[in-house]
């Protein structure tokens, strides 16, 4: 067999298509700004002549607006409401979680009902290589039909041929189980910090997830919560418009809020994934004050953050940290708060962190139900 070798021919875009993969990049950067990220574009066309005099900046900004990925006057506003100008679609975010999947996860062909399986044998879930008897209650559509007739010619023989219940073979099934997940989004202001921008990989992350969700495992939820100086849900469509604030970090808050919303799912499995690249430095007490302490490890937040983590182990709710920091006393933290709830911890690096979680998120769904 002999191979012929080529300059590798990347597939065919069209202008359009070109400029919109740069587009969905920019705009997750700037969390849905679309001055700000048409700006952004048009300092690359300059430095790399994206476009032509056949097709420019402003034919594309027109095609978004034709293909409705591009709305006007719908603009939201951070202060609340509604403003001029243009923002994107729901389409566009369609898209960009698509995008974000595609870059993260690679593509997946979306399946059927998407349950996560378990190491129980069963009912009502993915067949095994496995083979029993038969038992009343057994769905017929278990029964393994050729190897119930070979069964009944071995003990009745070929002349007299019949078939009684006692030749049944029905194929083995794991459990078919369902998993909610939180994901905890750290949006201090550290995630901003020393020129290296941390949120906007965790966003690509929880879009990629949620997508990932939605097409492979629809039984399966997602949740995601954010936390600052305190702790609050976002709806999935949320996420692209995401932005960091001058915020501590109240990872107690988080991880309570987290709690709350899995003790309301009625899944067998349920997990949390917290992504973080700094240290807890935040609390609310009782009546309603916040402790604050930014400097080095407060002995007692830190103690907070590790009663929450062993009241989620009493709950079965395993907590996944992703740590995107390198400090010696950091890990130390995460390693003290995962023993505490025998859970897991990564130290990664932005480019890792979708590997990761994808890893981490597949290898649940063989975790046994309790």
């Amino acid at each position: 067999m002999a191979f012929r070798f080529s300059t590798y021919l990347p597939p065919h875009q069209t202008p359009f298509e070109k400029l919109f993969d740069i587009f969905k990049e920019l705009i997750t950067h700037t969390s849905g700004d679309v001055d700000e990220a048409i700006d952004w574009l048009r300092e690359l066309d300059k430095a790399y002549d994206l476009t032509d005099e056949n097709y420019t900046i402003d034919d594309f900004v027109n095609d978004l607006l034709e293909k409705r990925y591009l709305q006007e006057g719908l603009m939201p506003n951070p202060e609340g409401g509604e403003g001029a100008g243009l923002s994107i679609t729901a389409k566009t975010e369609r898209a960009i979680k698509s995008f974000a999947l595609e870059q993260i996860f690679g593509k997946l062909k979306k399946t059927g009902s998407g349950n996560h399986r378990t190491n129980k044998g069963g009912t009502g879930g993915e067949d095994t290589n496995e083979l029993r008897q038969y038992q009343y209650g057994d769905a017929p559509n278990q029964i393994a039909m050729l190897e119930s007739l070979k069964n009944a010619q071995i003990n009745h023989g070929v002349d007299n041929f019949f078939l009684t219940e006692s030749d049944l073979l029905v194929k083995e099934q794991y459990h078919q189980a369902q998993l909610a997940t939180v994901l905890m989004i750290d949006i201090s202001h550290s995630m901003i910090l020393y020129g290296e921008d941390r949120i906007t990989p965790a966003k690509k992350v929880a879009m990629a997830l949620s997508e990932l969700i939605a097409r492979k495992y629809p039984k399966d939820s997602l949740e995601v919560v954010v936390f600052g100086n305190d702790a609050w849900q976002i709806s999935i469509g949320e996420i692209p418009y995401l932005k960091v604030g001058p915020y501590h970090t109240n990872t107690v808050a988080g991880l309570q809020l987290a709690m709350d919303l899995l003790r309301r799912k009625k899944h067998s499995n349920k997990q949390i994934f917290m992504i973080t690249d700094g240290k807890p430095s935040c609390l609310v007490e009782s009546d309603g004050t916040y402790y604050k302490n930014s400097f080095g490890l407060d002995p007692y937040i830190v103690g907070k953050c590790v009663n929450m983590a062993a009241q989620a182990r009493k709950l079965n709710i395993p907590i996944t940290t992703f740590m995107i920091a390198e400090d010696p006393y950091l890990q130390q933290f995460v390693q003290q708060f995962s023993e505490a709830n025998n859970g897991k911890a990564f130290y990664t690096g932005l480019k890792g962190l979708g590997d990761f979680i994808f890893q981490d998120y597949e290898s649940n769904r063989r975790r046994n139900i309790r």
